[in-house]
């Protein structure tokens, strides 16, 4: 049910992202913004859509905000793999933005991504109500800025001249930032969509957020770059802390597992409804990318 539900979402993201940019200026940073926006789980896309379908909301009607948060979390991608941030070559098994093309490029191709999300998100097509449409532009605003991903990004940076490593505390704040935000705005959007109560949906995403940067950090030392499509053993090599060397591996395993229970029992206010979501919870630390 999930792997075929995943699958579809991706599909209708894909198609509306297609359409987006259907006639833009034949530009190098507009086929950046095609390459960028190409593959990947769109996990965040699909946590939108399937929250939607809790309440009732065909996901035809939950398209253009889970668009908006993939084009977002691909503008995050391509500034996060540039020399000035992480630097680097890999990304989903292929070149990244900045090497393909170069800094300028990808810099303007981040840019122009971050504002398409909020382009898709203010759109008509997006909910007839216009309050609706500028609670979710408000919000993903604030997840995705200094006060959710880029402080997060922030955090990263001040960590490696900190000259000391985190403590297990500051590394849960700061992923939840850099990382979960995105992925609480992706499940809350369904709630926002429908004008209903966000409480449930937080409580299962901060879980899921937290739950799928752990399995990375476990990934970057277990993982196979040929699956994972990105380099490995990165955070290690750069004396980075993560939740790996921070609980050790068994440890961060029990951690993510026992983070995955608290996802789902936060969605026994939907009862069988919410089964999907529940397995998109066991994906995040069992996938291989």
């Amino acid at each position: 049910m999930f792997q075929s539900s995943l699958t579809s979402a991706a599909a209708r993201i894909e198609a509306r992202l297609s359409a987006a940019l259907e006639g833009a200026a034949d530009q190098p940073v507009t086929h950046a913004m095609r390459y960028a926006v190409s593959g990947g789980k769109r996990l965040r896309g699909f946590l939108v859509i399937e929250s939607a379908g809790l309440y009732g909301i065909a996901p035809e009607s939950a398209v253009d905000a889970a668009a908006a948060v993939e084009a977002l979390h691909a503008y995050s991608l391509v500034h996060d793999d540039m020399p000035c941030m992480d630097n680097d070559d890999l990304r989903r098994g292929q070149p990244t933005v900045h090497v393909k093309w170069d800094d300028g490029t990808a810099l303007l191709t981040g840019d122009a991504l971050q504002t398409l999300a909020f382009d898709l998100l203010a759109a008509p097509s997006c909910h007839a109500d216009p309050a609706v449409r500028i609670d979710l532009v408000a919000s993903l605003a604030k997840a995705s800025g200094i006060d959710g991903m880029v402080l997060g990004q922030a955090q990263d940076i001040a960590a490696e001249t900190a000259g000391r490593p985190l403590s297990l505390e500051e590394i849960t704040e700061l992923q939840a930032n850099k990382t979960g935000a995105l992925i609480r705005w992706s499940a809350e959007a369904g709630a926002r969509l429908a004008r209903a109560d966000i409480a449930p949906l937080t409580a299962y995403s901060t879980a899921l957020g937290l739950a799928f940067q752990i399995a990375d950090d476990i990934l970057d030392v277990e993982g196979d770059a040929a699956k994972t499509g990105k380099r490995v053993h990165k955070d290690a090599d750069a004396g980075k802390a993560t939740f790996v060397s921070l609980l050790g591996l068994d440890g961060a395993k029990a951690r993510a597992k026992a983070l995955v229970e608290e996802a789902e029992d936060a969605l026994s206010p939907f009862g069988e409804g919410a089964e999907t979501l529940k397995q998109a919870a066991r994906f995040v630390i069992a996938r291989e990318s």
